[in-house]
C-alpha cells in the first residue's frame, strides 16, 4: 500500500465550475487485450479482471493511495497517469475540483500485455465524467470523447477503446484536418463487436514484465505485401470468429506481422502460444507480451494447465467483459 498527500497539485483552469467537496464515485475498469493475433493496434478484447478506483472531491489538496499490483512501482503524485486522467477528464467535462481523494485498488498486472496502463487512462476518466455528471448529468463524457481522450494517453486506441466498451472492439485513427492547428490531431474510433455467447478467454501470465516500447522497437518498418495481405485476410476472419463461427479461431488468430519479430525477446511466451496452437487452441500473444491469450469455446486441458503453472506460468480463466462502470 503507498499513499502520499500534496498540497498544492490542484489548480483550477478558467472557466469552469467548481464540484462541491465531499462527492465520491467508485469505478470498475476491465484489463483487455489487443491484436488478437492479426488486428495489430486495431483489434481488442475486455477481460474480466478489473481494477477499482475511488475518487472523492475534498476542499483542497492531492491525495493519492495505491493498493495491490504496482503498489510499490506507480509515482503518488500528480503525474500517477489515473490522476492524470482525472484531471484530463474534469478539463473535458468542464469541471473542477479544489482537491482530490484517489484511491486505486489495482488487479490487472502491470507490463504484462494486459492493458494496464490502458486501463488506469480510462477509469481516471470516466471517475471524472462521473463525478460531473453528479454536479449535471449533461456534463458526463461519451463513449466517443473517452475512447478519444484515452486513446490520447495511449497512442492507440485498441486497449482504450475496449476498456471503454466492453466486448471486442475494431479501432482506427485518422489524422482530423479541420483542427486549425498546424500539426494534424489524431482522431481516435472505434466500435464494439458483440461477441459469441460461448467464447471464453484464458491468460498465461508469466512473472516477468515486457516493455511495450522494446518490443515495438524490433518491428521492421517495411513489411512484404504478401505478409499483409494474409494479416489483412485474418483480420477480417477474425471478427467472423469472434461473433459467431468461434470454430473458425485458430485459422482467424494467425499473424504474419508483429509476433515473429518479437518472438526472440518473448521465448517463453513464443512456446507456449506454439504449444496451446499445436494442441488446436487459439492462442497468440497478448498485446505486447507476455501474457499469453488463448481463445475458444472450451476451458484449457487440465494437463496443459498442470504443465503452463509447472513453466511458473500464472493461469487465469476470464470472462469477456462489459465497459468501464460504476460500482
Amino acid at each position: 500500500m503507498t499513499a502520499a498527500h500534496h498540497d498544492s497539485s490542484i489548480r483550477k483552469p478558467a472557466m469552469t465550475e467548481t464540484l462541491p467537496s465531499g462527492i465520491t464515485v467508485t469505478v470498475r475498469v476491465p484489463a483487455s487485450s489487443a491484436n488478437l493475433g492479426p488486428g495489430f493496434d486495431t483489434l481488442g478484447l475486455a477481460l474480466g479482471m478489473y481494477d477499482e478506483i475511488t475518487v472523492t472531491t475534498t476542499e483542497s489538496g492531492l491525495n493519492i493511495e495505491v493498493v495491490g499490483e504496482g503498489a510499490e512501482d506507480v509515482p503518488c503524485n500528480p503525474s500517477h497517469l489515473v490522476v492524470r486522467a482525472i484531471e484530463r477528464g474534469l478539463e473535458a467535462a468542464g469541471v473542477w475540483a479544489d482537491g482530490l481523494d484517489v484511491v486505486c485498488r489495482n488487479v490487472i498486472p502491470h507490463s504484462r500485455g494486459l492493458g494496464s496502463s490502458a486501463s488506469a487512462a480510462v477509469g481516471g476518466l470516466f471517475a471524472a465524467s462521473e463525478l460531473a455528471r453528479e454536479l449535471d448529468p449533461t456534463h458526463g463524457l461519451s463513449d466517443a470523447q473517452l475512447v478519444q481522450l484515452s486513446s490520447e494517453f495511449e497512442g492507440h486506441p485498441d486497449n482504450a477503446a475496449a476498456s471503454v466498451l466492453g466486448g471486442a472492439v475494431v479501432s482506427w485513427s485518422s489524422n482530423d484536418e479541420n483542427t486549425g492547428e498546424s500539426a494534424l490531431a489524431k482522431v481516435f474510433r472505434a466500435v464494439r463487436l458483440d461477441t459469441h455467447p460461448d467464447l471464453r478467454a484464458c491468460v498465461l501470465v508469466p512473472t516477468e514484465r515486457s516493455s511495450t516500447a522494446h518490443t515495438r522497437g524490433l518491428l521492421p518498418h517495411l513489411v512484404p505485401h504478401g505478409d499483409a495481405a494474409f494479416n489483412a485476410s485474418r483480420s477480417a476472419l477474425l471478427v467472423v470468429a469472434l461473433t459467431t463461427n468461434p470454430e473458425l479461431l485458430l485459422p482467424a488468430t494467425e499473424d504474419m506481422l508483429h509476433q515473429p519479430h518479437r518472438a526472440p525477446a518473448l521465448p517463453l511466451t513464443t512456446r507456449w502460444v506454439g504449444r496451446l496452437r499445436e494442441r488446436g487452441i487459439a492462442a497468440t500473444v497478448s498485446g505486447a507480451g507476455p501474457t499469453v491469450l488463448a481463445l475458444g469455446t472450451e476451458t484449457i486441458p487440465a494437463d496443459l494447465r498442470s504443465e503452463a503453472e509447472h513453466d511458473g506460468l500464472r493461469v487465469l480463466d476470464l470472462a469477456v467483459s462489459g465497459g468501464v462502470h460504476r460500482a
